[in-house]
């Protein structure tokens, strides 16, 4: 926030915090230049395991099953 405030960071987007999920009360949450995103890095960040994964979701959806790692609303994300 201090970065933010004096124009030192123009920006930012944010993914990772010290408490998760970030508390509602976090002024991040309201700052006009920050991005607030679940944690979702994989492992596994190569195209072709990312194709895999989009095939393998659109897979579950067409056959009626539960999609893999669903975020949860109710955490703030």
């Amino acid at each position: 926030m201090a970065a933010l405030g004096a124009a030192e960071l123009y920006a930012a987007s944010l993914d990772v915090f010290e408490t998760e999920p970030l508390p509602q009360a976090s002024p991040l949450w309201s700052h006009p230049r920050v991005v607030i995103t679940p944690h979702n890095a994989a492992a596994e960040s190569v195209p072709a395991a990312i194709v895999r994964y989009a095939f393998e979701q659109v897979r579950r959806h067409r056959q009626g099953e539960p999609l893999a790692n669903l975020i949860d609303r109710r955490k703030g994300y």
